[in-house]
């Protein structure tokens, strides 16, 4: 497994063959029987019956162990696929869907997303860390059971630099938090807002990218998902992402989920080096959902981080073999 950079988009990809580990596709690995003989990175309560664990991932895209040895061949930069890759199984109960959930469940499964998101970036390795849930067949869903799943990584994916940018310019020009403002115009509008719980917002945003998206957001500025502010009520984010899910399955058999919280700034080196200072100021936490309600929109993938178990030489070299005349 390697990780390679398009010079023009300034993507990176995972490329190579993902090693075989998990059970067999007739089996979940994440049933409880299964899950409670594994080694747990997380488990909550600590004690007693648990309701939320953290796993590795049986087949990781990302491995801790190493260094990134970048380098560069000819014109394009390449290094290893360092990094995290865990899983979240989000309940015991095999057949439950999160939208299933009580508001306390759901609160249990964001206090460990947040919990996970601040553990990693302990490592200055890892410059972001992505949270994310994938439900539904067409949504890519690895296994059945109720999960979501958790990537560290030593690069911060095209998608949230290009929030960050933006982020950054329209504060530095207005000195908003463009987040906090869209927020107020959707308030004010009032026509793509679709429930509200305390201060926290369900809303399709103006320019959405598949039918029925819709974005969390909490009215109160902050940057960080995982360093909730004062007084600030998980269980209404909870309460609310709930009702969210129920309405959106009435609608689309799946969807993706991802949580874009502030990269980490504790690295120094490459895309990071001389970060702004006003990240704090400027950047604005929130859940992004994608629903699929048909099969093209599956070409989405978490964070425009994309991964090929084909090595573009092999490939090319398999389309010379083709007759492109007969």
């Amino acid at each position: 497994m390697e990780l390679r950079k398009d010079p023009i988009t300034q993507s990176w990809v995972i490329l190579g063959q993902r090693e075989i580990l998990g059970e067999s596709v007739e089996e979940c690995p994440l049933e409880p029987g299964k899950v409670d003989k594994l080694p747990s990175i997380l488990t909550w309560p600590a004690e007693g019956a648990w309701q939320v664990r953290v796993l590795a991932h049986p087949e990781p895209l990302y491995h801790v162990e190493g260094e990134p040895g970048r380098s560069a061949e000819g014109m394009y930069d390449k290094m290893g696929a360092i990094g995290a890759h865990e899983v979240v199984v989000e309940t015991p109960a095999h057949e439950k869907r999160m939208s299933q959930f009580s508001d306390e469940e759901i609160e249990r499964v964001l206090w460990v997303w947040a919990s996970r998101i601040a553990d990693l970036k302990k490592d200055a390795r890892f410059k972001y860390v992505s949270v994310f849930k994938n439900q539904g067949a067409m949504a890519g869903e690895e296994w059945a059971h109720a999960h979501s799943q958790v990537t560290a990584t030593i690069f911060v994916p095209r998608r949230i630099k290009y929030e960050l940018s933006a982020a950054h310019e329209w504060f530095k020009d207005k000195e908003r938090c463009i987040f906090c403002d869209t927020v107020k115009q959707e308030e004010k509008q009032g026509k793509r807002i679709v429930d509200v719980q305390g201060e926290y917002y369900a809303l399709c945003p103006y320019a959405s990218r598949v039918p029925y998206e819709i974005w969390l957001v909490h009215r109160r500025h902050n940057h960080l998902f995982e360093q909730p502010r004062p007084g600030s009520n998980r269980r209404q984010l909870a309460a609310l992402l709930g009702r969210v899910l129920r309405r959106l399955e009435k609608v689309a058999p799946a969807f993706h989920l991802v949580v874009h919280t502030a990269p980490s700034t504790k690295s120094k080196k490459g895309e990071l080096a001389g970060y702004w200072k006003t990240l704090a100021e400027d950047y604005h936490w929130h859940i992004e959902i994608l629903p699929i309600v048909e099969k093209r929109s599956k070409s989405y993938s978490i964070k425009e981080v994309y991964f090929n178990a084909e090595l573009p030489e092999q490939a090319a070299a398999q389309l010379r073999t083709l007759d492109p005349n007969s």
